[in-house]
């Protein structure tokens, strides 16, 4: 009787050509050659241990414990095994560490990184809690509150199991995620002078943590997000119980089932501000920069991981004959996937370079203003990537894609909720206008460019030419709707994914020269195939009028031209 062999993972830092050829382009050789051993181990456990963990633990999920035996309110979580393991294994390689030990300078973070993008595919989005874990540690010390540094930065970058904390980020509530100004959360202070926090958060990804940086607005103050304050919560006692807080349920979700996201009511929770009475939005805003981060970082190592089981599969699977890597068809397919998985890792690892020199100071003002805007850039683009890959990816193991005991569609049930935390796409893309708004014009990008595409060889000149038109077409686009704000509105997702898609080809040209200068012709072959894609989705914009008709199915007359062509 025929039985189908499963895709296989191998070390999975040996076999990610696209990871090692970008580390050895970026890093000094003695950089490199210190950091690869745990790079070599983290691959070893992410493509055989942990990937063996996570389909033997396919069908848990964390339980919610709401009492102990005898009627105490406990409020535990029962974690999966995956995480269990997750969590010793991020301490004992500094996952968040790295990024604050500083042992490489404005390039730890790409070293941080690197191994994020190894760790998280086989951890069942263990790296939610790290990446708050991170923003927390990161809004600290920009926050300058020397108690709360003091006090938390050692446990959430200690390498210590025993010691280690995660960071929970309470922000969502019924009134809505993305617009946080019409928080309810009430703070109120004590004759003792204690603040405590009251309300409900709809939505808390990291319950199981054991602090939390928490929005509330402080009694009396006025609404919306001026009158908001960012607050420091440490959330259980000695003893592991509750301080102030219940867990109401944990949330059903379509993906990302083994983090446990619930609902909380504060009732009376102990907390201190982080810095001041107001502006809480403003005082958690380097959060959000670190967590989009790990946001568009976590996007590439899922699309890598999904090319990487859907290529070893095309070699075991007959069909027709002969193997599905026999079929050009087939081929055809996997290298377009290749070639946007391989313009999301570089856009994302863009943004972890930009991260580490303004972290370590030795940034540009054009360098601080392309972080600024690429950011939440980063953030939307890869994620609708990683959506669009991993359904494909799905579709290339036909059937087997879609049957859960194989392990396969939780890849694509897990990247659906990288377009929406930290930012709805639109949400992001409305953000993007205001980094322009703030850096004042997109000469630093272009001044990057020119930088990332001069001595290119004649082979990447089209594609270069294309990433320049495209950004130009940018340019253009914003200085000609600034005077509209419906327009400037209504294209603006169209433009931030212009700005990321030619952004993403600038960067993988700029590889792609320096590998066939080594006789590597495979980054040119997916610059040359991203390209060809399309990056210019300004072109495809349409009147205001158009979209509201369509969106609310309102009466709408088309006007035309004298070709009889809609404009």
């Amino acid at each position: 009787m025929f039985v189908q062999e499963p895709p296989h993972l191998d070390n999975t830092y040996e076999s990610d050509r696209l990871l090692r050829s970008y580390l050895t382009c970026t890093l000094s050789t003695e950089v490199l050659q210190e950091i690869e051993p745990e790079l070599q181990e983290l691959g070893t456990l992410a493509g055989d241990f942990l990937y063996r963990l996570q389909l033997e633990d396919r069908e848990n999920e964390p339980v919610h414990i709401p009492w102990s035996p005898w009627g105490e309110r406990i409020d535990a979580i029962r974690l999966t095994r995956v995480w269990q393991e997750a969590e010793p294994l991020a301490v004992r390689f500094g996952l968040v560490a790295t990024a604050y030990e500083q042992r490489h300078g404005p390039l730890s973070r790409v070293h941080q990184f690197a191994k994020v993008y190894l760790f998280a595919p086989s951890t069942d989005i263990y790296a939610c809690p790290l990446a708050m874990t991170d923003g927390a540690a990161r809004t600290l010390l920009d926050s300058g509150n020397r108690r709360l540094i003091e006090r938390a930065l050692p446990h959430l970058t200690s390498r210590d199991p025993a010691t280690f904390w995660t960071s929970g980020q309470w922000m969502t509530e019924l009134t809505g995620g993305s617009d946080v100004g019409r928080s309810q959360t009430v703070a109120r202070r004590d004759a003792d002078g204690t603040w405590r926090l009251y309300g409900r958060k709809w939505f808390v990804s990291a319950v199981t943590a054991q602090m939390a940086l928490i929005l509330a607005r402080p009694e009396g103050n006025p609404p919306g997000g001026q009158g908001l304050a960012l607050f420091y919560a440490e959330l259980r006692d000695k003893r592991g119980r509750p301080r102030g807080f219940q867990i109401l349920r944990l949330k059903e979700k379509l993906g990302t089932r083994k983090l446990p996201t619930a609902e909380v009511l504060l009732d009376g929770l102990p907390a201190e501000p982080v810095a001041g009475l107001t502006h809480g939005t403003r005082a958690i805003a380097p959060m959000l920069n670190v967590t989009r981060t790990w946001n568009a970082i976590t996007a590439a190592a899922l699309m890598q991981r999904g090319l990487m089981l859907a290529r070893d599969y095309a070699r075991r699977r007959i069909a027709f004959g002969k193997p599905l890597a026999e079929h050009p068809l087939h081929l055809d397919t996997l290298a377009g996937l290749q070639a946007e998985t391989a313009a999301a890792f570089h856009l994302a690892f863009l943004v972890a370079e930009l991260m580490g020199r303004v972290e370590t100071n030795m940034a540009t003002d054009s360098e601080r203003a392309l972080l600024r805007l690429l950011t939440p850039v980063a953030k939307l683009t890869t994620a609708r990537q990683a959506v669009a890959v991993l359904s494909e990816v799905l579709e290339a193991f036909g059937g087997a894609g879609y049957v859960e005991d194989t392990g396969l569609p939780v890849l694509l049930r897990d990247a659906q909720v990288l377009p929406i935390w930290e930012g709805t796409t639109n949400v992001l893309a409305l953000d993007v206008l205001r980094a322009l708004e703030d850096i004042g014009s997109l000469k630093p990008l272009q001044e990057a460019f020119d930088a990332w595409l001069q001595d290119l060889p004649d082979s990447l000149l089209p594609p270069a030419h294309e990433a320049r038109t495209t950004l130009q077409a940018a340019v253009t686009w914003s200085a000609s709707t600034t005077a509209d704000p419906v327009r400037l509105q209504a294209d603006a997702r169209r433009f931030a994914l212009t700005l990321g898609r030619a952004t993403a080809l600038a960067r993988l040209l700029r590889q792609a020269a320096w590998s066939l200068q080594r006789q590597d012709g495979r980054p040119a072959a997916a610059a040359l195939r991203f390209a060809r894609h399309g990056i210019n989705l300004l072109a495809t914009a349409a009147p205001p009028a158009e979209s509201r008709a369509l969106a609310l199915d309102e009466p709408f007359v088309p006007q035309s031209d004298v070709t009889g062509f809609p404009v």
